[in-house]
């Protein structure tokens, strides 16, 4: 497989990894835990394969530059946390520290190192750049997906409310469903956010001259992760649910709105 292969579905396992920590970080979810932990086992390997790919290209142990080292330190943590996440259940310890293991890997695999060929870091950037706006569009689906579910919940809360028997009420499906599914579908969407935002961060630092953390599509995209980061607080931490839920759910959306579609003609380097 080629380098850049190697790079793009070390990245991706490593995302889908997160996700799956993220959900068993918030609702004990153990098949979940599973299922992330067998990815956290492929992101080994792949890790491993793009060291010994790096090895065989430059002739030498790559750990001698701040790139490599960044590398290597991300695959220590994997390491590290593959054998806590087996043997010792510090799950918590496991999400966090591949939260840093993941962001370093991305800044040693896309950032600019002078001893990769041109070419290649071109496709290498190119790659990043694509996965970035999937990984945040398939997040933005999530987050459609929650706000019709819970308009949904809204419009049923009103016909009970109104005492509005029929079947089309029927069809709407029970509160607690439509509540459950726009939780899940939030509780997707975010670590998909984040894990987007990060990619992306990364790609602007080592890319585009200039990049400000104060550009209304990054300022809006981090203000919209805190957002859905204060839904679910509000949700897991403080036991909120009904109509309340649905509000913060709807303010949610509407600043995924204003990032998508009103902060493109602020920002200085977005396209979308």
């Amino acid at each position: 497989m080629p380098r850049y292969g190697l790079s793009d579905g070390t990245v991706l396992l490593y995302a889908a990894c997160l996700c799956g920590f993220f959900v068993d970080y918030l609702e004990n979810n153990r098949k979940a835990h599973r299922i992330a932990f067998w990815l956290l086992v492929m992101v080994w390997f792949f890790q491993a394969a793009l060291f010994y790919v790096k090895m065989r290209e430059t002739g030498e142990f790559p750990i001698l530059t701040p790139l490599d080292g960044l590398f290597f330190l991300s695959w220590l943590i994997v390491s590290l946390t593959v054998l806590l996440s087996r043997f010792f259940y510090m799950d918590f310890f496991v999400f966090f520290a591949n939260l840093a293991g993941f962001a370093a890997m991305a800044i040693s695999l896309f950032g600019p190192d002078d001893r990769v060929p041109a070419v290649l870091s071109q496709h290498l950037m190119n790659d990043l750049l694509i996965i970035h706006i999937i990984i945040a569009f398939v997040a933005y689906a999530a987050f459609t997906a929650s706000f019709i579910a819970a308009i949904m919940y809204a419009m049923e809360y009103s016909m009970l409310k109104k005492k509005k028997w029929g079947s089309r009420l029927v069809r709407f499906g029970s509160l607690a469903k439509l509540e459950q599914a726009a939780f899940l579908f939030n509780l997707a969407g975010f670590p998909l956010l984040m894990v987007s935002l990060i990619l992306g961060v990364v790609r602007a630092v080592a890319v585009i001259k200039g990049f400000s953390w104060l550009d209304a599509k990054v300022v809006t995209s981090f203000i919209v992760l805190v957002a859905y980061a204060w839904y679910l607080y509000q949700r897991i931490g403080r036991g909120v649910h009904g109509i309340p839920l649905v509000f913060w759910n709807a303010v949610s959306f509407l600043l995924v709105l204003i990032n998508v579609f009103l902060s493109e003609t602020l920002t200085a380097f977005h396209l979308w």
